[in-house]
């Protein structure tokens, strides 16, 4: 059931990926998703290599089951993170921010699978072109970082422009997402939102609250004006942030107020003044639910709707 290039490509049960987010996508919720039979992610972010290297080890304690890492290619540490994805056997690596052409010929030398994140089909199409194995096509529903074209919108366009696999993220956050992603041309999903809220997921109990209680328009996009849109819950620091944004404040003065922003949310649960990344479909998610859970009842779902055959 649910067989296809991408878990294929993948070694999963099924086409269902965890996204990697900053502060969220460590070896605990990796490990429960690829277990859940799902493709967890350790997210790099700006973490100092060998704490990667320890969350890749930690993870592989908690799962014998294929995991990856996403790297944000714009870190200072990318170069390290991409050396040591290769000496711990990973063979998964999402990315962001960048080309990973640099990388490429190691990876693949060392059976990699790379998986880029796009927000365009022209990206789409030069990661193709840099030897891809799949692409996450991302719509600016997702929270986080984003592009500017919806998912509805990006998805078949990608479909259309690339023959590799595409992977739909994006406003995706049960079995009916899933089935129109399958609908538009995707042939797997990757969910961010969904994930933090998660049982399994470290971050704090007050921002899956947040999450939990959210409504459809409760999510708002800062850092326009700086060319790095960010998707969030509103709360004070957003508010603040976007009001300076309209005064024209600059670059310095924006990213002093977000500084260490996203940790405080994660880790210290201040949902005042910490940013609240979370996509569009926040308020689709009701409880705190295990990884085993929301993976099966999104896939049985899915299913049902399209019927396994068009799976």
């Amino acid at each position: 059931m649910m067989k296809n290039r991408v878990t294929e490509l993948l070694k999963t049960e099924y086409p269902l990926i965890q996204g990697g987010m900053a502060w969220v996508a460590e070896h605990n919720l990796a490990a429960a998703v690829s277990n859940a039979g799902g493709l967890g992610i350790i997210g790099a972010a700006s973490a100092p290599a060998e704490i990667v290297r320890e969350e890749i080890r930690k993870c592989r304690e908690l799962t014998d089951k294929p995991f990856g890492v996403n790297i944000m290619l714009l870190n200072p540490n990318a170069d390290e993170v991409a050396k040591i994805v290769v000496e711990e056997g990973v063979k998964v690596v999402t990315t962001g921010a960048g080309n990973p052409g640099k990388y490429m010929e190691a990876w693949k030398a060392a059976g990699v699978a790379v998986i880029p994140v796009v927000a365009s089909t022209a990206m789409a199409i030069m990661m193709e072109r840099a030897g891809a194995d799949a692409v996450v096509a991302e719509g600016m529903e997702s929270g986080g970082h984003i592009g500017v074209t919806t998912s509805f919108a990006l998805i078949p366009q990608v479909a259309d422009a690339v023959k590799i696999p595409v992977i739909a993220a994006g406003g995706i956050a049960d079995g009916r997402g899933m089935a129109a992603a399958f609908l538009l041309g995707a042939e797997g999903i990757q969910m961010g939102t969904r994930f933090v809220a998660a049982k399994e997921s470290i971050v704090h109990a007050a921002f899956k609250e947040r999450i939990i209680k959210a409504k459809d328009i409760d999510s708002v996009v800062t850092g326009t004006s700086t060319g790095h849109p960010v998707r969030c819950l509103k709360n004070r620091m957003t508010k603040e942030y976007l009001r300076l944004e309209q005064e024209g404040a600059d670059f310095m003065e924006l990213e002093k107020l977000t500084l260490g922003s996203l940790k405080k949310a994660v880790i210290d649960g201040d949902v005042v003044n910490g940013t609240l990344m979370a996509g569009q479909i926040a308020g689709l998610i009701k409880s705190e639910e295990s990884c085993a859970d929301i993976v099966k009842g999104i896939v049985n779902d899915a299913e049902k709707l399209l019927g396994t055959s068009q799976i």
